[in-house]
């Protein structure tokens, strides 16, 4: 039996005044395709979307993760625009060990600095320590990936270290990826301290 709910086969919906995650879909490809070939994106990114067939792999891949166990992706809806704004998703789920980590999260560069990851970041640390009762969440990023690093920081995320030549990407690059957390036990500061309005 599992010490945390297994959420993998629900249609969970997280949703607060800004933004709403709604379980990605392959339906999903056309309100994707308004938002997700913008190079800026993939610049630093592990993968790299930039044609039709790139975005449905991609989509068949994260769903092909979900039926198995390995992660939970989200289509994100931005409320204040009433457009879709990319996708994010619970990954590197270990239900035996209460963890899982929040990532491979894109938007179109409209929606960066408008507060919208704020308001998904909320909403997905929420689920994972009041809903499912998790002990940890991960981040990580890119070595190179300053922004990504400074938005984690700045949403109180506690750097841990560097996962030296981690990972390779779209480019061929051998990526350091730069690993952050939250725990349990910090959780209700964290929250009330970078997440309160």
């Amino acid at each position: 039996m599992n010490p945390v709910r297994n959420f993998l086969l629900e249609d969970i919906i997280l949703e607060n005044s800004r933004a709403r995650l709604t379980p990605l879909k392959a339906s999903d490809f056309t309100v994707l395709e308004e938002v997700a070939y913008h190079p800026q994106l993939w610049e630093k990114g592990l993968t790299k979307i930039s044609t039709p067939d790139e975005l449905k792999t991609y989509i068949d891949a994260a769903l092909e993760e979900r039926k198995y166990g390995q992660s939970y992706p989200f289509l994100i809806f931005d409320k204040s625009t009433n457009e879709p704004a990319g996708s994010t998703r619970f990954g590197a789920i270990s239900l035996p060990n209460k963890r899982l980590e929040i990532g491979w999260t894109w938007m179109h560069p409209k929606f960066q600095g408008t507060g919208l990851n704020k308001a998904i970041k909320l909403e997905m640390l929420q689920f994972a320590f009041e809903v499912l009762k998790v002990n940890r969440v991960e981040q990580k990023t890119d070595l190179i990936n300053l922004q990504s690093q400074k938005a984690m920081a700045k949403l109180g995320a506690h750097r841990e270290g560097i996962f030296r030549r981690h990972c390779v990407t779209w480019t061929g690059r051998i990526r350091d990826s730069v690993y952050f957390s939250y725990i349990l036990e910090e959780w209700p500061e964290t929250k009330e301290r970078y997440f309160r309005p």
